[in-house]
C-alpha cells in the first residue's frame, strides 16, 4: 500500500508541551492561578529547549522526514513591539538541526499559547489580536522565513475559541458568547494576517490553517448525554430535536465549518486536518461513547476511522490539498497506539485512492509531553520521557512508524 511520491511523514510538537519555562504566556499563568483546573504545572516540560539539538537527531534517526514545531510568540515578543533576537537566533539553530540532519521543518505560529500582554487585554478577543498577530508572523518571517518551507499559521483555532471563550476549559476561562463570537472572527482575521505576512516572505513556504476536526456520527434513536464527552462538544452543538442525521450536519457546521470555509479562498496552499476520534449525535444532541466502547487516555473514543472521514470533508468542502497535522492516540499500550495509527493509515490510503489530494501524515506527538490540562497523563508520544532524568526512550511504535516512513507505505 505506497502513498504518492514525496508524501511528508513525521511527528508534531508544540513549544509549551515540550519546551518547559515558557512563563511569559497565557497558559503558564493558568496553570498556576489559585483553583487552577490544570492537575500540574507545565514546569520544564521534557526541557526540548535545551535538548532540540538531540532531539531532532533522533527524529531523524527514526525514519521521519518532517518535525514539526511551534515558535513561541511569548518568547520572540516578551512586550507589545518589544522583539527578542536572542529568540530569533534559537528557533534559527533549531532549523540548523533540521537542515544538519535532512528533515524538513513545518514552522507553526500560534500553539495555544498567547503573550501575557496580550492576554491581559483580552486576548483574542481583543480588538488588536489579529494585527499584533501579523506583526509578530512578520518578523518571524523575515528573520527566519527562507529557512521554512511549510507554515502552519494557528493551530485549531476552533479550540483556541471554544475551550477559552465559551466552554471555560482553557484560558481565559470563559463562557461568554459575545466573547467566543469577537475570538473567533479575531483568529480567522489572525490566520489571514499571518497567511499575507508569510506570502510576503522571503521565502516561498507552503502555509495552511490547522483545524480540529471530529467525525460526526448521527445515531438516530439515541439520547443526548449530560456530562462526560458530550460537555466538550455541546456547548456549540445545539440540543435541539431536530434529529440526529440533522445535529450531525449542524455539529460539523458548528464545530469546524467556518474554518474550513473561510479557507477556501484565501490563498493558502494546503489545510491541515487533526483529528483523533468522532462525536456520536443522537436525536436531540452530543452523546457520549457507548459503555463498552475502549476508550483512549483522554476519554476518547478509539476510532481511527475518523482521520478517513475528516481528510474526505476538508478536501471536498475547501479544495485545498490536505496535510494531516495531527492524528494520534493517548495510551499507555504501545500495542494499540500501532493498531490506531495503522488503521488510520490504511483509511487515509483509500481516501488518496479515492481521490483526495493529501500530502502528507504528521503524527502527534513526537514524544510524551504536557498535555494541557491533563498534565503529564495522557502518553502520545512515539518517544517515552523518563520523568526524572527527561531522558528520551523511542516506544515499539517509533520504530514501527519509522520503517512506514522509510518504506512510504504499509503491507497490504
Amino acid at each position: 500500500m505506497q502513498f504518492p511520491a514525496g508524501f511528508l511523514w513525521g511527528s508534531a510538537t508544540a513549544a509549551h508541551q515540550i519546551e518547559g519555562g515558557n512563563w511569559n504566556n497565557d497558559w503558564w499563568a493558568w496553570e498556576h492561578q489559585p483553583g487552577s483546573p490544570c492537575v500540574a504545572p507545565s514546569g520544564d516540560a521534557c526541557d526540548h529547549y535545551h535538548r532540540f539539538r538531540d532531539d531532532i537527531a533522533l527524529v531523524a534517526s527514526l525514519g521521519q522526514r518532517v518535525f514539526r514545531f511551534s515558535v513561541e510568540w511569548s518568547r520572540v515578543e516578551p512586550e507589545d513591539g518589544e522583539f527578542s533576537a536572542a529568540a530569533l537566533a534559537r528557533y534559527g539553530r533549531v532549523l540548523d538541526g533540521c537542515e544538519q540532519h535532512n528533515l524538513i521543518p513545518m514552522v507553526t505560529l500560534h500553539h495555544f499559547t498567547t503573550p501575557r500582554w496580550l492576554a491581559a487585554r483580552g486576548g483574542w478577543a481583543a480588538p488588536e489580536a489579529p494585527a499584533r498577530f501579523g506583526r509578530f508572523a512578520g518578523r518571524v518571517m523575515a528573520a527566519l522565513g527562507a529557512r521554512i518551507p511549510y507554515v502552519c499559521t494557528i493551530n485549531e483555532p476552533n479550540i483556541v475559541a471554544v475551550f477559552g471563550y465559551l466552554a471555560g476549559m482553557f484560558p481565559p476561562g470563559a463562557r461568554d458568547p459575545e466573547r467566543y463570537a469577537a475570538a473567533r472572527a479575531n483568529l480567522l482575521a489572525g490566520h489571514a494576517a499571518a497567511l499575507a505576512a508569510v506570502k510576503s516572505g522571503p521565502g516561498a513556504a507552503q502555509v495552511g490553517l490547522t483545524v480540529a476536526m471530529q467525525e460526526f456520527t448521527p445515531v438516530p434513536g439515541g439520547r443526548r448525554s449530560a456530562a462526560g464527552f458530550a460537555r466538550l462538544f455541546g456547548a456549540v452543538i445545539p440540543n435541539t430535536a431536530d434529529g440526529a442525521l440533522a445535529l450531525a450536519e449542524a455539529g460539523r457546521s458548528a464545530w469546524h465549518g467556518p474554518y474550513l470555509d473561510a479557507v477556501r479562498d484565501d490563498g493558502s496552499d494546503f489545510v491541515g486536518v487533526q483529528t483523533y476520534t468522532r462525536v456520536r449525535v443522537g436525536d436531540d444532541g452530543v452523546m457520549d461513547p457507548e459503555p463498552d466502547a475502549e476508550l483512549t487516555q483522554m476519554g476518547y473514543e478509539f476510532w481511527p476511522a475518523a482521520l478517513a472521514a475528516c481528510v474526505r470533508e476538508a478536501a471536498a468542502r475547501t479544495g485545498k490539498p490536505v496535510i494531516v497535522t495531527e492524528n494520534g492516540i493517548g495510551t499507555d499500550d504501545d500495542g494499540r497506539r500501532i493498531a490506531y495509527t495503522d488503521a488510520a493509515l490504511r483509511g487515509l490510503h483509500q481516501a488518496i485512492a479515492d481521490g483526495a489530494d493529501v500530502r502528507g501524515y504528521i503524527h502527534w506527538s513526537t514524544m510524551d509531553n504536557f498535555e494541557w490540562a491533563l498534565g503529564y497523563g495522557p502518553k502520545f508520544g512515539l518517544v517515552a520521557v523518563e520523568p526524572n532524568t527527561l531522558e528520551r526512550k523511542p516506544k515499539p511504535s517509533a520504530l514501527w512508524y519509522g520503517d512506514v516512513c522509510r518504506r512510504n507505505g504499509l503491507d497490504a
